[in-house]
């Protein structure tokens, strides 16, 4: 009896004990389940984080990106009725009235006077709002500056509502001399959703002391980004309350996206161009970047012989239709049996030294032209490395103007073709470059991605077999240096 009820007994207490162990089991297995969704949770929300922080930290440059393209820009264009007339012929040369956007801002109604049959290949005219209120105390300034400086915010409040995307606002005057696809190319380096204030300084010292280093002369031309433009238009006028003692209407809209805390983004295509005379110097030393503006071109020499000003800037632009983010790009090669050095600036000249000069001596500027203002001190004081010119003539580098440019539609070859500029000089026949009459430059299409555009390399160029007609013509061939290919004179 006693064993039966221990039986019994022992059995319901095992029985009990399995069932306590299951639910044990059950247990650890929920929680175990509960853990593990916990761990994964918490770890993927420190990845998101860990994400986070990294695009945070991320610039801009690390980003992919979309190419801005000229129907992301909308153009601000400073002008007055004074000017106008005489500049018009210059915007038309870089206007696209098919795919541009923006507004030429007079101060008043132009005149009937004014032909306007041709108003469908320019920027719309806009009547600049009164700006009276404003006070102007730069003494001997212009208070027109004032006018000029609110293009920004005007321009913004046309085009910020607008269904198609703008990326990118840019401002310049009406002698600014845009290379549209240049510009648009430029900017695609940046994010437009981030704030920049992009363009350029002057070329010359004393101007910068007095307007600042750190200003995008307006002449050179503004880029300014979307995001950062509509900040700074709704607290333009307040801001420019502050400035009645500044000179330009750059100077303003530098002062007020200083106090956004944004700083210049400087890019050396834009060019203010505060000089004058013979720009050749400078045409034929451009840096890497792509030329995006030329200004004051009314104050400089035509810049091919036997031409008009205009004349001379619209052969520029037979060439920047077939290449234009080749358009003044340098190339240098050398010439062993001669010993000439030969730099090519693309579209525009190519330059023979009857002599071996090292390229950081050839890359320094020749001063072919004079500073802004004569007043000698620092106003003679450039902000590049310049080089003398040779006093006299016959011994300078002889120099071969661009006389046409071609497409090969097959094999997209370009030609452009240079022809000499002679001067009266004694030469030897055998030696002497000024014994060739044409040179031949063979290139392709130049299209670099965002990733060259950040870090450009100069082009290598060589001297062809081709070269014909008892050495009067010389034909040159420009193409990507090799990875470990340096420009130097081969001994």
């Amino acid at each position: 009896m006693e064993m039966c009820l221990f039986k019994r007994t022992s059995k319901t207490h095992c029985s009990s004990s399995s069932s306590t162990i299951s639910s044990r089991m059950i247990n650890f297995v929920l929680l175990s389940v509960f853990i593990s969704l916990v761990y994964l949770l918490v770890s993927l929300s420190r990845f998101q984080s860990k994400d986070t922080i990294n695009a945070y930290f991320l610039s801009d440059q690390d980003q992919p990106q979309s190419l801005s393209a000229i129907d992301h820009i909308v153009f601000g264009i400073g002008s007055s009725i004074k000017s106008w007339p005489a500049r018009r012929e210059y915007v038309k040369l870089w206007w696209d009235a098919q795919r541009m956007r923006g507004c030429v801002f007079v101060d008043r109604p132009l005149s009937s006077l004014v032909n306007d049959s041709d108003s469908h290949l320019l920027p719309p005219i806009c009547v600049s709002e009164d700006t009276s209120r404003f006070r102007y105390t730069w003494r001997k300034g212009d208070i027109n500056a004032i006018r000029i400086a609110r293009c920004v915010l005007e321009t913004v409040r046309m085009f910020n509502t607008s269904s198609e995307e703008v990326r990118w606002y840019v401002f310049g005057d009406d002698d600014t001399i845009f290379i549209p696809e240049n510009l648009a190319r430029t900017l695609s380096k940046y994010d437009h959703t981030s704030w920049y204030y992009i363009g350029a300084s002057s070329e010359i010292y004393h101007q910068n002391l007095l307007f600042g280093h750190d200003m995008a002369f307006g002449g050179g031309g503004i880029a300014i980004s979307s995001s950062l433009a509509n900040v700074l238009a709704k607290n333009f006028d307040s801001c420019i309350e502050r400035y009645p003692h500044l000179y330009g209407g750059d100077s303003r809209v530098h002062a007020c996206v200083l106090e956004l805390g944004v700083g210049l983004s400087h890019e050396p295509g834009f060019h203010q161009f505060d000089v004058r005379g013979n720009a050749l110097g400078i045409l034929t030393s451009h840096s890497t970047e792509p030329l995006v503006s030329l200004h004051h071109m009314a104050h400089i020499d035509p810049i091919f012989p036997n031409s008009t000003t205009f004349s001379a800037v619209n052969h520029l632009f037979s060439a920047v239709e077939h290449d234009p983010l080749r358009i003044f790009q340098l190339s240098v090669c050398y010439d062993r049996w001669h010993s000439w050095t030969i730099s090519v600036s693309w579209g525009y000249a190519v330059q023979i030294e009857s002599r071996h000069l090292f390229l950081r001596d050839v890359l320094k500027t020749e001063k072919t032209f004079r500073p802004w203002k004569n007043s000698g001190g620092l106003a003679s004081v450039y902000t590049f490395n310049t080089r003398d010119v040779h006093p006299d003539p016959c011994q300078r580098p002889v120099t071969f103007f661009m006389k046409h440019v071609s497409s090969s539609p097959g094999d997209g070859t370009i030609k452009s073709v240079y022809k000499q500029a002679y001067q009266n000089c004694t030469y030897d026949p055998i030696s002497s470059p000024r014994k060739i009459d044409e040179i031949r430059v063979f290139s392709t299409r130049l299209d670099p991605d965002i990733r060259q555009l950040k870090a450009p390399r100069r082009q290598c160029c060589d001297i062809l077999p081709t070269s014909s007609n008892g050495g009067n013509v010389l034909e040159i061939g420009i193409r990507e240096c090799k990875e470990d290919e340096l420009i130097y004179i081969h001994p």
